[in-house]
């Protein structure tokens, strides 16, 4: 007897790569694949891999903005809830498929707060009298004060502008999400709330990340790419990161603490995504052995090479956002500026160097140099080999630059067709390999940047340092803070809040808490390390 069961509709698999293979245009191998790849219905997937195997390209293929907004080819199938991603434009997919990029100007229109949240509702025909309650919604998810609302986007700081395209992006509301290093500029507590939205149990999410500290634990599966641009792992995250993290560390991908504590000493910390309870058996004889691991070897301070006396720092033709600031920076000190979105942190960058004098007190010493947080400001020429030509050195040290940066093999690309990390690499070599600058500030340079390059940059600094020269370091990301910097400031309420070794702030949970800064993964280390050594 024939079944009278209503039949219950499949859902087709969010998004599905089969056998794709990507090439920009001028290159002579593939930049990823092939690759075949299944985003089920509601999995969060996290994208892993060195800089510049393709991996922001893969997102971008996923709506067909490469290769019809990006020059190139692509071989294999790509279908976005059963359809082939040729079958729109890319504009079309916007009722499928929100997509937060690495550049948050890639994504904002450069409204109001309130009409960048209201732009997506707008356009596909919400009814006006349901967006104003639509925008005060989102914006109360994302953590968006209403003060803000009325700001213009050219006003706001990068890590600032990152969680307005996410509440863009949440307004939008399409099923499925592509994020592309969405917790790069932002603060621990704002990156925090942003990867509790983008993943959330049961939304098809897929993103591409290098600072792992907040969303493993909410992520169902890791695909890491290897140097090649094809598939060099694949599973659960504590699967990944136990089986295959050796694999992982050579192909230069950035590992939680825990992963690259076992790979440092294998045979007293297991392998896994914790490690407090490892330390209770480590060795007294190995506490020097993490302590060379975690924290920057001493290096003795010279003479003062910046001073600001009583400094009110502001934006050029901003208000005053900072008040009152003494600080001086000597030769061969790092110092890592810390504070959340919004503090001042790059306003402050802008006095130290002298880009921007402050509208009170005064700032005297050496010329300084801002590595900024959008890395195309520092180019201008045709290559990337041209860029540092243009530094004025001899063939060999042009040769020696680009391969110690890691860009011998992009040397003749034009620096916009870079990927995010080697981007960077190239902005910070124009600054680094010159004696120009006594002083240099980087603003948030990790971003971007692989386990490999990371780790190269804290060499490089510090190498820096021990030659003279003075460096300020903004950033987020407070174990990347511990291994670099000797001192820290912490800024929070217009004002220095701290100012002292960078390993005790690192210690104080009630003064980073108070400005949305949280502890750093090493902390169980600091706290053994006290005792052990």
């Amino acid at each position: 007897m024939p079944s009278t069961a209503t039949p219950v509709p499949t859902v087709p698999n969010a998004l599905i790569y089969d056998r794709v293979a990507l090439r920009h245009d001028g290159a002579a191998e593939n930049t990823v694949g092939p690759i075949s790849l299944t985003l089920c219905e509601g999995e969060r997937c996290l994208l892993l891999g060195p800089s510049g195997v393709g991996k922001s390209t893969l997102l971008m293929a996923a709506t067909g903005l490469f290769p019809s907004a990006v020059p190139g080819k692509k071989t294999g199938d790509i279908l976005l809830r059963g359809q082939p991603v040729e079958s729109r434009l890319p504009a079309d997919w916007a009722d499928t498929c929100g997509f937060l990029f690495q550049d948050a100007a890639q994504t904002l229109a450069g409204f109001t707060v309130r009409d960048e949240i209201a732009f997506s509702p707008e356009n596909s025909g919400v009814a006006a009298s349901r967006i104003p309650g639509l925008v005060s919604d989102v914006a109360a998810r994302v953590g968006i004060p209403d003060a803000w609302l009325g700001r213009r986007i050219t006003t706001l700081s990068g890590g600032e502008r990152q969680i307005v395209a996410l509440a863009a992006l949440l307004a939008q509301g399409a099923p499925i999400t592509l994020a592309d290093e969405p917790l790069a500029s932002l603060a621990p507590v704002a990156a925090r709330r942003m990867a509790a939205l983008l993943l959330k149990p049961g939304r098809s999410t897929m993103l591409v990340e290098h600072r792992l500290g907040s969303i493993l634990n909410r992520i169902d599966r890791c695909l890491a790419l290897g140097r090649d641009g094809r598939v060099l792992a694949m599973g659960a995250p504590h699967e990944v990161m136990a089986r295959d993290c050796a694999a992982l560390a050579e192909a230069g991908i950035a590992l939680p603490l825990a992963t690259r504590l076992h790979l440092a000493l294998p045979d007293v910390i297991a392998p896994g995504l914790c490690f407090r309870d490892a330390l209770t058996r480590v060795p007294r004889e190995k506490a020097q052995h993490l302590h060379d691991a975690l924290l920057p070897s001493p290096i003795p301070v010279g003479d003062p090479l910046v001073t600001l006396e009583g400094a009110d720092c502001a934006p050029a033709f901003g208000p005053v956002v900072l008040r009152n600031v003494s600080l001086t920076l000597r030769a061969g000190e790092v110092l890592a500026i810390l504070g959340p979105n919004g503090a001042g942190k790059s306003t402050l960058a802008a006095c130290l160097s002298g880009l921007v004098l402050p509208r009170a007190g005064r700032r005297t010493g050496a010329p300084g140099a801002v590595a900024f947080q959008n890395p195309e400001a520092h180019f201008s020429r045709e290559s990337v080999r041209a860029e540092i030509q243009g530094l004025g050195l001899a063939p060999m040290e042009v040769a020696r630059i680009l391969d110690g940066w890691a860009l011998m093999l992009v040397a003749d690309q034009h620096p916009f067709t870079l990927s995010q990390g080697q981007k960077r690499r190239l902005a910070l070599a124009l600054l680094a390999e010159t004696d120009r600058w006594p002083v240099l500030i980087l603003d948030e340079p990790t971003a971007g940047l692989d386990g490999a390059a990371e780790a190269v940059l804290v060499q490089r600094v510090r190498a820096l340092a021990r030659n003279g020269r003075a460096l300020a370091v903004i950033t987020h990301d407070m174990d990347f803070a511990l291994a670099i910097a000797d001192r820290a400031v912490l800024l929070n309420r217009g004002a220095v809040q701290f100012d002292g070794p960078c390993r005790s702030l690192m210690r104080d949970e009630a003064r980073l808490a108070d400005a949305g800064l949280s502890l750093p993964e090493a902390r169980p280390v600091l706290d053994w390390l006290e005792t052990a050594c």
